[in-house]
This record gives C-alpha cells, sequence and structure tokens, in this order.
C-alpha cells in the first residue's frame, strides 16, 4: 500500500530539489572553464611525472580519499593507474603530526615531507579558511607547486591562494560538498579520457 507523503516532508524535498537546481545552473553558467582548467592542470602534472595530492576536512577528507580512488583505481575505464594520495588516511602520520605539533600542521608536514614541484596539490575546503588547509596551500604555492581549490564561499583564503578554484557557494556545507562532488567526477572523466 502506497503512503501519502506529508506536506511538511513534501515541502522539504522540493526546496532541497530547487536549491540543488539553482546550483547547478550556476555551474553550467560559472563552472565550464574553471572544471576543465584544473583537468587540464592535473593532467599537465601527471604527464610531467608529478602526483596529485588532495586534503580536505570531514566530508571533504571523504571526497579527498574518493578522488584519490578514482584516480589510482579506475572511475568509468580500465586503464593504468593514475598517482594520487589523499593526505588524510595515515593515521599514524596525522595523529603523531597532531600530538607533537598541532592540528594546524596535519597537512603542512605531509606536504614538506612529500610534495615536489611538479606535483599537484588539491585542497577541499567549504569554509576556505580552514586553518590547516591553508598552512598546506600556502607551502605548496612556495615551492612552486600547483594549487586546486574547491571551496564555498567567494574570495575566501584559499581561492586566493590558489591557481584555479571551483567556489559551489552556498549556506549548506552538504550542498556545496554535493556539487563538488559532481564536479570532481567530470574531472576525474576528463583525466582518465586523457590517459586512457
Amino acid at each position: 500500500m502506497k503512503k501519502r507523503i506529508s506536506n511538511g516532508m513534501k515541502k522539504q524535498i522540493v526546496k532541497t530539489i530547487a536549491m540543488h537546481r539553482k546550483m547547478l545552473d550556476s555551474l553550467e553558467a560559472d563552472g565550464i572553464g574553471i572544471v576543465e582548467n584544473i583537468a587540464k592542470t592535473i593532467i599537465k602534472s601527471i604527464e610531467k611525472g608529478g602526483t596529485l595530492y588532495i586534503c580536505g576536512n570531514g566530508g571533504s577528507a571523504a571526497d579527498a580519499q574518493h578522488i584519490a580512488g578514482e584516480f589510482i583505481g579506475r572511475f568509468l575505464k580500465n586503464r593504468k593507474s593514475l598517482p594520487a594520495i589523499a593526505l588524510s588516511t595515515d593515521s599514524s602520520v596525522i595523529t603523531s603530526i597532531a600530538n607533537d605539533y598541532g592540528f594546524d600542521d596535519i597537512f603542512v608536514k605531509q606536504v614538506e615531507g612529500l610534495v615536489k614541484k611538479q606535483d599537484c596539490l588539491w585542497a577541499l575546503s567549504t569554509s576556505g579558511s580552514s586553518p590547516n588547509i591553508i598552512k598546506a596551500a600556502k607551502l605548496a604555492k612556495k615551492r612552486g607547486v600547483k594549487v586546486i581549490a574547491f571551496t564555498g564561499r567567494k574570495n575566501s583564503i584559499l581561492e586566493k591562494i590558489a591557481d584555479v578554484c571551483l567556489c559551489a557557494e552556498a549556506d549548506k556545507t552538504f550542498a556545496i560538498q554535493e556539487i563538488h562532488q559532481i564536479a570532481y567526477h567530470i574531472i576525474c572523466g576528463l583525466v582518465e579520457g586523457h590517459f586512457a
């Protein structure tokens, strides 16, 4: 037997879908060139023998791992693995740095030890101002590394540091992350298509 949805729930569902539709329209209007530029930046780095390093906190840490998985494994095509590492995955490294230095250093110490000029740093921060992300991006930039940013706030500190930034502006973190997911899946497909 089919259950009727309540008016309150229906309004919430319709409102959320409408918000996402508006954000997708914005991505299509303003983001196509940015998404293409990000894909080309990653392709160029990999062609030079570089590695893609990705960092984020919370849900963005999960996104960093998701992106690395698409590159190392596959997205849509069987092909050679592409070099990508999520800096949020090594619990011993993260906890030792957080314990010995502080949480703000968990990514910058990894950038210091791992990232080379031909590499690329992809930094995800919905606020665009997470201190540990900012420190990592600043050091990467100082070393001449290309910095890609995904944010959810216009004119953020991270956007100012980055070589290329996609901003999915919203006042709800989950909505920012969902647009980020669509964009990074497109990027994974573009990069994979180039190498496959």
